[in-house]
C-alpha cells in the first residue's frame, strides 16, 4: 500500500502544518514510513503552498508526489494548479464555499465547507485541521485518535483541544 496526497492553499491557511502532523501520524503512531516535503512562496502568507505526504507499508524510494490519490485544494488557484497531477477517480477534498468543482469530472470529490466548520467552533485558524480530519476520515489510513495522538505531540496545549474538535469535525462531515 502507497498513498500519495497533496494538501495545497494559500500561505497561512497551515497546509504545511497539517501535512507535518499526518506524516508524524502515520510514522509514530501507524507503524507505516512516511515522508513529507513542503513548499511555498518567500512572502509565506497569501503566496501559493503545498504540502505533500507519501504514506507507505513499504520503503518509500522517491520522496515527491506524483500523481496523488488524495487531493486537498483549500483555495481554487490550488485545484486549478494541481487537479492535472491527481489520478483520474482519486478522492479531491475542497471547501465549496472556496473552491468551484462543476466543471472537474472523473475524480470522487469531496466538499468539506471547513472554514464554516471552523468559524462554527470559534477559529478559521482551524480550518486544515477540519481538512485533515475529513482525509483521515474519507481514507481510512489511520483511525482517527491516531491523527489525535500526533496532533498532541505537535501543537501547543492551548490550542489542542479546538484542534481535536475541528479534526473530529472533519470527520463527521465525510
Amino acid at each position: 500500500m502507497k498513498t500519495e496526497i497533496r494538501i495545497a492553499g494559500t500561505g497561512g491557511m497551515g497546509v504545511v502544518l497539517a501535512g507535518v502532523i499526518l506524516g508524524h501520524a502515520a510514522v509514530v503512531y501507524g507503524g507505516f514510513e512516511a515522508v513529507q516535503s513542503q513548499s511555498y512562496g518567500s512572502e509565506a502568507r497569501g503566496t501559493s503552498a503545498k504540502s505533500e505526504v507519501i504514506v507507505s507499508d513499504q520503503p518509500i524510494n522517491y520522496p515527491k508526489v506524483r500523481e496523488s490519490d488524495y487531493l486537498i485544494a483549500m483555495s481554487q488557484k490550488a485545484l486549478e494548479m494541481y487537479i492535472s497531477s491527481a489520478k483520474k477517480g482519486s478522492v479531491i477534498i475542497v471547501d465549496p464555499d472556496l473552491v468551484d468543482t462543476k466543471d472537474i469530472k472523473g475524480y470522487d470529490i469531496v466538499e468539506i465547507p471547513a472554514m464554516k466548520t471552523a468559524d462554527e467552533i470559534g477559529l478559521r485558524l482551524v480550518s486544515n485541521m477540519v481538512m485533515l480530519g475529513a482525509l483521515v476520515k474519507k481514507s481510512g489510513l489511520f483511525p482517527l485518535e491516531t491523527l489525535e495522538k500526533a496532533i498532541a505531540d505537535l501543537i501547543s496545549t492551548k490550542a489542542l483541544e479546538t484542534d481535536i474538535k475541528a479534526i473530529r469535525a472533519g470527520a463527521e462531515l465525510v
